[in-house]
């Protein structure tokens, strides 16, 4: 890899004379272009696969407690694959999430659009349309989308869902996610009041997914889908909801966790060995409580194979950086 694409002269470096020079940026690293259809590369710590196993046969979600960039999303796309559950669905929980965009959106205004728009439409006195608008007949389903978690519980076989980051959400949200799967149900209110059920929606996987005519999605329970939740420690949980998941806290990369990583995800294993020294002090400074990712380790090892040692100890500095740091 070519080191200095940018020098910051103003004037275009081409390999080539007749070649652009936006054409010597190299191709992202390996784990950045990961082909779907392979598993994640992934370093499985000691008593995870028990603990995905417990919740498997309990039909209980996961609760992944740690760091950011320790591996819980990783984890939740390893399952999927091992046990050919299908793409991955995934829901990121913000301050602004709730139990409705989990379960289905509803785009009332692309309808309100689509009615007004039909041209048998009745119109009164400048045009505007007669009557109740929420009343015409028209495909409502077409305007309804199962939403991540809405689509696995509609699924006639098991799922997988990733909903990441819940510390993120309101108080009463995980309660609330739990009570639906054990519910085994939820209802869609604008399907409710239609006509002309059972109807189809679309899912969040783009599929297509059957809705009962009173607008209910019931879910199978042999079905029951795999959940991932996972946590960054930014708050603690209720004892109802930490009763009814499978917890466990991803444990700190040791030093040789980290060199197996390293060399499972770069192109030359060898540069792991290389760059012990700097794995070594990564390790040494997460341990006394910096806020690292592994991926932070993995794109300076990455980077500092093609630079000299003066960008070296500047992307020490710039890709290195304290999480924890503002």
């Amino acid at each position: 890899m070519s080191w200095e694409l940018f020098t910051g002269d103003g004037r275009p470096h081409r390999a080539r004379p007749d070649e652009e020079a936006w054409r010597r940026i190299p191709g992202p690293p390996p784990w950045r272009t990961q082909d779907a259809d392979e598993p994640p590369v992934f370093d499985l710590p000691d008593g995870l696969a028990v603990a995905v196993n417990a919740a498997l046969h309990l039909r209980r979600p996961l609760l992944l407690t740690g760091a950011p960039g320790s591996g819980k999303s990783t984890l939740a796309k390893l399952v999927a694959h091992e046990l050919e559950l299908g793409p991955l669905l995934r829901w990121h929980i913000t301050s602004k999430s709730t139990l409705t965009d989990g379960l289905y959106q509803y785009d009332a205004l692309g309808r309100l659009h689509a009615v007004q728009s039909r041209p048998d439409r009745p119109t009164g006195k400048g045009g505007a349309p007669e009557g109740d608008t929420a009343s015409v007949s028209d495909d409502v389903a077409r305007f309804v989308t199962l939403g991540p978690l809405g689509t696995a519980l509609a699924s006639r076989r098991i799922r997988a869902v990733l909903i990441d980051e819940i510390d993120k959400s309101d108080l009463d949200l995980p309660g609330d996610l739990l009570n639906v799967m054990e519910n085994g149900h939820f209802t869609i209110p604008v399907l409710e009041r239609a006509d002309g059920g059972p109807f189809t929606v679309r899912g969040a996987d783009h599929g297509l997914y059957d809705v009962a005519e009173n607008g209910t999605v019931s879910l199978d329970l042999e079905h029951f889908p795999v959940i991932v939740f996972t946590s960054n420690r930014e708050r603690t949980f209720h004892a109802p909801f930490l009763r009814r998941c499978v917890r466990f806290e991803m444990p700190t990369a040791s030093e040789t966790a980290l060199i197996r990583i390293v060399a499972a995800h770069l192109p030359d294993p060898a540069a792991a060995t290389a760059e012990h020294e700097a794995i070594a002090e990564f390790a040494r400074r997460v341990e006394s409580g910096d806020q690292l990712a592994v991926n932070q380790l993995l794109e300076f090892v990455y980077l500092v194979s093609g630079a000299d040692s003066d960008a070296r100890a500047e992307l020490r500095r710039t890709i290195l950086q304290d999480l924890g740091d503002t």
